[in-house]
């Protein structure tokens, strides 16, 4: 009686990684090394005791952490307690800031975002008398430079009387943008129009499309420019900066630019500052990583169609 004898067959070698794979990685890898190590660079001087600072430059993290410049600046300690620990005697509320600052952001973004998906839509699917020339002039807007329009808003927004005023820091985003308006026009050109003209047979009035139909099938790229748009105010400075001179309506880019000029000892309070800073960033991180993904793919799929 003989017995078979099983043999596995030989593994064949791995072949190699393709020399472009391996050099797109290594782009990839420097390009996020670049990218995030600023950010590393602020964490670590926000955690670096203000005498410590020079002498641990080269350092990659700080040998005694702290957390007292996050509460200099958050105003949890007296000026005396944060002068002791280091700082300039700068007197910035950042906690009013970063009201503001939602404040500020979260009034543009839901009515900026509303009126320029009113907007689209009109250019989208109604038909009346001057449509494509108007949005051919929305176009030639975004090749406007936005630093042009400032003098003649300040001078609307002066003779309004709204100077240190938060409907004077939100007035001339408010209402729409081009940018806005053509990038939801591209989404809702794209959407099947049988859905709609069924909803017209049934008697629906174009207002009822567009909150009934519209909006809820176009939920992705209304996210997406809510977040886009809100990253854009959050960091907005210039306008804010000419408009609000009272402390009590500093947003954070504001706060910290405050904060630097605000250093009667000489030498700007760096590790204050890149506390300042860090907070500033952390509602931006949070948001890049809840959504990120969404403003890619909405992103890509917009500039497909």
């Amino acid at each position: 009686m003989t017995t078979l004898s099983s043999s596995t067959p030989a593994e064949r070698p791995r072949a190699p990684l393709p020399v472009g794979r391996v050099i797109a990685w290594a782009g990839l890898g420097l390009m996020l090394l670049i990218s995030v190590f600023p950010i590393f660079i602020v964490l670590k001087t926000a955690l670096t005791n203000t005498r410590e600072l020079f002498g641990e430059a080269a350092s990659l993290w700080p040998a005694h952490p702290t957390l007292v410049n996050f509460e200099r600046v958050l105003g949890l300690l007296t000026p005396e307690q944060a002068q002791a620990a280091g700082g300039a005697g700068s007197s910035v509320n950042f906690l009013s800031a970063m009201k503001n600052s939602f404040v500020f952001t979260g009034l543009i973004v839901v009515f900026q975002t509303l009126f320029s998906a009113m907007a689209a839509y009109s250019f989208a699917r109604l038909k009346f008398p001057g449509r494509d020339a108007i949005f051919t002039a929305f176009l030639i807007a975004l090749m406007i430079p936005g630093i042009v329009l400032f003098i003649p808003n300040f001078i609307t927004i002066k003779n309004l009387g709204w100077l240190n005023t938060m409907q004077g820091m939100v007035a001339p985003f408010l209402l729409m943008s081009p940018f806005a308006v053509f990038f939801l026009r591209q989404f809702f050109i794209s959407l099947p129009r049988e859905t709609e003209e069924a909803a017209f047979l049934d008697g629906a009035t174009p207002w009822t499309i567009f909150w009934r139909i519209t909006l809820p099938m176009s939920q992705g790229p209304i996210i997406t420019l809510s977040i886009l748009t809100t990253l854009g105010m959050w960091n907005e400075f210039f306008w804010p900066f000419l408009v609000g001179k009272d402390d009590s309506t500093f947003t954070l880019p504001v706060a910290l630019q405050f904060f630097k000029t605000q250093t009667p000892q000489g030498a700007p309070d760096w590790t204050g500052l890149m506390a300042g800073t860090f907070i500033a960033m952390l509602p931006v991180f949070a948001l890049l990583l809840i959504m990120g993904r969404r403003v890619v793919e909405s992103l890509a799929f917009s500039g497909a169609k």
